[in-house]
């Protein structure tokens, strides 16, 4: 009867343990499941050219480690990443198109737009430069050489800062090449055109950040640089939570604030490629 007893109380005590560690288990994986949705992620839209230098992956650990806010990039040209924003597919955008920026801000596809940062376009081509780029004194005279030699010229093609600026300079000089045979439209990223104008000996328009990441990968060097014509500026800006509900609008402009604020700008100037080039230059207002 004793050992009848003792046994009932073993179960008891047993039932008991597997109870409260059930419970204790349930308690474990609804705090685990609240402490991932309360886990604040955003979604920005960016350029492939802040991707390939690598800023990107400076940036956004030092802005996580901070607030605690993941950020998850969509890199594409700038044209993509403003459809994607004005979709309402991201909460924030970071791109090089000002004057496209500010007609969708005044449209309220955006909203507190910003300046960041810029560096500068420069006109890569093959060492010998068949166009004699190098002599001249603009970029719309060094593209007008160009055309005039029938030089081989990488477009991206794409709709991108980088694309729309190059457009703006064969605007300038008066001149349109699409369609002749030396005019390659890839529809590329930044890297893959300067990779394609490389295996071309071709001449193309590259941001300087680009261009510095990958120099040590290409044959082809700068010779044209300097015109204020080729001044790359980068701008950011919140996707409107009135037109797309949503969205993470307090998070991106957490993200917006640190960004142009002394700490996000002195890790953007501090960011510099393998050789200690500065590739951004800081300029938030």
């Amino acid at each position: 009867m004793a050992a009848y007893k003792n046994m009932n109380t073993f179960c008891i005590i047993i039932l008991r343990a597997t109870r409260m560690a059930a419970l204790l288990l349930a308690l474990l994986l609804a705090l685990t499941g609240t402490t991932a949705a309360q886990e604040a992620r955003i979604r920005m839209a960016s350029t492939t050219s802040t991707q390939n230098s690598g800023l990107l992956d400076y940036l956004i650990p030092i802005f996580q480690t901070t607030t605690g806010i993941r950020v998850d990039v969509v890199a594409v040209g700038t044209g993509a990443a403003l459809k994607i924003g004005q979709r309402g597919d991201s909460d924030l955008v970071l791109v090089h198109a000002k004057q496209l920026e500010l007609e969708l801000l005044k449209e309220r596809y955006f909203v507190n737009r910003r300046d960041v940062m810029y560096n500068d376009f420069v006109i890569i081509g093959p060492p010998g430069d068949p166009a004699g780029i190098a002599a001249t004194k603009s970029a719309s005279e060094a593209f007008t050489a160009i055309f005039n030699a029938s030089a081989p010229f990488v477009s991206r093609g794409d709709l991108s800062g980088t694309h729309m600026r190059e457009m703006s300079v064969w605007k300038a000089a008066g001149l349109k090449p699409k369609g002749r045979p030396w005019y390659m439209q890839v529809g590329q990223g930044m890297a893959r055109s300067q990779r394609i104008a490389n295996e071309k000996r071709a001449y193309t328009l590259t941001d300087r950040g680009t261009w510095l990441a990958k120099i040590d990968t290409l044959e082809l060097k700068i010779l044209f640089e300097g015109d204020p014509a080729l001044r790359n500026q980068y701008g950011v800006m919140a996707v409107n939570p009135a037109r797309h509900e949503h969205v993470k609008f307090e998070e991106a402009m957490k993200f917006i604030n640190w960004l142009t604020s002394y700490d996000g700008q002195e890790a953007i100037a501090s960011f510099t490629d393998a050789n200690g080039n500065r590739l951004f230059i800081p300029n938030a207002q």
